[in-house]
């Protein structure tokens, strides 16, 4: 992982977020990027060089948050304002910085403060190019990752984010837990995600990957992951994301916006290799 990029709009959860960015660059051995976008008019896709309050006031915060939190980190750190869509914005910036990573903070379902994070955070996982970490506001992570949860069921797509979660992990030198989820009796489907499992377990074992299995029957997919999670005390949740198309563009499925409204712990959303190509066009 050569770069990790942290969306920033100075709010409490995003300088939470940037601080988990920071962490997570430091045990990676990345370097840093930020962005903040002034989203006041939604049109341009970069700053006039014409100074004004919004750009000084935003430069001001982010050589704050360096002084305070970084000053003493070993990568390249470095920020970037730019005008338009949030969610475009961001991903342009990802595709610029070649980020391996993009960090946001979400709200959740408890809080909210007037500022673009929370209401965005959807969004930035749908149209980024890359898998996005997106950290809720209350999750404590004064430890290192050590304990990252991949949830296995019975679709195709489910593989498709095991070579990038389990770089992830060997790099974090984390261990595994493989969640087999049944959310049916059918045997069919059960076999569907027993192959699935053993295909995970022998990626694993390629890369010398430690790992634990569990396999649960469960009608609400959601409480199950959330309920191990709680369970195992982990740290990350490596999830794809199901992608619905509408009038004007992606959305994220409604499975993947319940984990990443309601897990009390970091989710790593990636996405289908067809949306990739997609949204790096």
């Amino acid at each position: 992982m050569k770069n990790i990029l942290a969306a920033i709009d100075f709010s409490k959860g995003s300088v939470h977020a940037f601080r988990y960015a920071l962490k997570l660059a430091t045990q990676l051995h990345s370097n840093l990027s930020m962005i903040w976008v002034d989203n006041e008019t939604g049109i341009g896709s970069g700053l006039s060089l014409d100074d004004n309050e919004y750009r000084n006031e935003a430069i001001r915060n982010f050589n704050e948050l360096i002084s305070k939190y970084a000053k003493d980190f070993p990568g390249e750190i470095n920020y970037k304002l730019r005008r338009g869509k949030v969610y475009q914005e961001v991903a342009n910036m990802a595709n610029m910085s070649d980020s391996d990573i993009i960090v946001a903070g979400t709200h959740g379902v408890t809080g909210y403060e007037q500022y673009w994070i929370g209401s965005n955070a959807y969004r930035i996982v749908s149209y980024a190019p890359c898998p996005v970490i997106t950290v809720r506001f209350n999750f404590n992570f004064d430890q290192d990752i050590s304990t990252v949860v991949l949830p296995v069921d019975a679709t195709p797509d489910t593989r498709q984010k095991v070579p990038f979660a389990c770089g992830l992990i060997k790099d974090l030198g984390a261990t595994m837990h493989i969640l087999g989820l049944h959310s049916t009796s059918l045997q069919s489907l059960r076999r569907k995600t027993e192959s699935n499992i053993e295909e995970v377990v022998k990626y694993a074992e390629k890369e010398n990957i430690e790992y634990i299995i569990t396999e649960l029957q469960a009608a609400d997919i959601t409480k199950a992951i959330i309920g191990h999670v709680e369970k195992n005390h982990a740290d990350l949740i490596a999830i794809m994301t199901e992608q619905q198309r509408s009038a004007s563009g992606l959305l994220l499925g409604p499975q993947a916006q319940q984990l990443v409204n309601f897990s009390p712990i970091p989710v790593l959303s990636i996405q289908p290799k067809e949306i990739y190509s997609l949204s790096s066009r």
